[in-house]
């Protein structure tokens, strides 16, 4: 915007054609070069300490032809530092330098704007108070911005450091569970096998006991094992039902769904492959065009329902090994599957305690 104002008024005033080709294809290359500077910045994290002046010579040295080629070219002493002051705000300067050298260009560019109009720099009488200000202005602005920056980028680094911390202390959790789960269960099977071996000796049945006793724990700590990952690998149903509706969504469908507001409270363990295994024979088998989820509850129980219009022609039926593996499922939660299959829908309704995981 600066550059498209000084272009304005140096062809406003009748300069040259070459004076104005100056300034805008000039300030156009000088733009671009402070992108080597943006870069520079962005990345200043992982960087050494202090100013790389070696690497940023070129963008540095752009600002410098550039203001002094047009700043002669116009008479304009305005025009002649604002690259360079520009160019010196946006380096990546240590805590506290950066102030003040936003505070210097600032003051520089105020001072030289009054020295232009003063010395009426471009002539007839024409002021420049207008670019001068917007010139006086881009420091601070540009301070602004970097430090705008600066924020996202640090609650950017934030969240990623929170989920990292959170990922850390789930995996302790599990390991903490994991080590108290085996610990216990490894000590007692342990014990007993160490009982049973110094009773076989003199008391066979009383050693049998203590082996069967073993066996026993074994069992607990491998069901204990297997509810433990269970727990852990299970996705809140809330998650499971919107990936449904957006797989469904995905295929082509219209998809009309209606869910609890305490659907979370509903048993994951029970229902969620369910809904995986209805949503996938709704992919599989539909074919239709439209398709409706629901998960209610009732007084003591929970009760989910997938609907998909049928195919014209299409056989239908709930003899499927999908059907079977839900069947299965639900029986093991002491609820009931219902299917309802016609020429126009087929329906598949669930309904399962809402202490499925306590039965379980």
């Amino acid at each position: 915007m600066l550059i498209g104002a000084w272009v304005g008024f140096v062809a406003a005033m009748d300069f040259r054609v070459t004076v104005v080709l100056v300034v805008a294809v000039g300030g156009l290359l000088w733009c671009a070069s402070t992108l080597l500077l943006l870069f520079d910045y962005r990345h200043r994290i992982d960087a050494g300490p202090g100013v790389p002046w070696r690497r940023l010579a070129v963008p540095l040295a752009v600002a410098v032809v550039f203001g002094g080629v047009a700043g002669a070219l116009t008479g304009s002493w305005q025009l002649a530092v604002m690259p360079l002051a520009q160019s010196l705000v946006l380096l990546n300067w240590p805590r506290g330098v950066r102030f003040r050298v936003v505070v210097a260009a600032t003051l520089l560019l105020v001072a030289l704007a009054f020295v232009d109009s003063a010395t009426d720099a471009l002539g007839m009488g024409i002021p420049t108070w207008l670019p001068g200000a917007y010139a006086a202005l881009l420091p601070g602005m540009t301070v602004s911005s970097l430090w705008f920056w600066d924020v996202m980028v640090t609650l950017d680094r934030a969240r990623a450091s929170e989920s990292r911390l959170a990922a850390t202390q789930e995996r302790l959790r599990v390991a903490t569970d994991v080590h108290d789960l085996q610990g216990h269960h490894l000590q007692v099977i342990a014990l007993q096998l160490e009982l049973a071996e110094r009773l076989l000796p003199r008391d066979a049945d009383a050693g049998m006991e203590q082996l069967r006793a073993a066996r026993v724990s074994v069992d607990e700590a491998r069901q204990g094992t297997r509810d433990l990952a269970t727990r852990f690998r299970s996705v809140p149903l809330s998650d499971e039902l919107a990936n449904a509706r957006d797989l469904l969504c995905a295929a082509g469908l219209e998809v009309e769904a209606v869910i609890d507001p305490d659907a979370a409270a509903a048993p994951a363990s029970a229902l969620g492959p369910v809904i995986r295994e209805t949503t996938t024979n709704v992919l599989r088998h539909g074919g239709g065009r439209r398709a409706r989820l629901s998960l209610t509850r009732t007084a003591d129980a929970w009760r989910y329902e997938i609907a998909n219009d049928a195919v014209q022609g299409a056989a239908v039926g709930d003899d499927g090994s999908g059907l079977e593996g839900v069947r299965r499922r639900i029986d093991d939660a002491r609820g009931t599957l219902e299917v309802h299959a016609d020429e126009e829908e087929f329906v598949v309704v669930v309904t399962v305690p809402s202490n499925a995981e306590e039965v379980r």
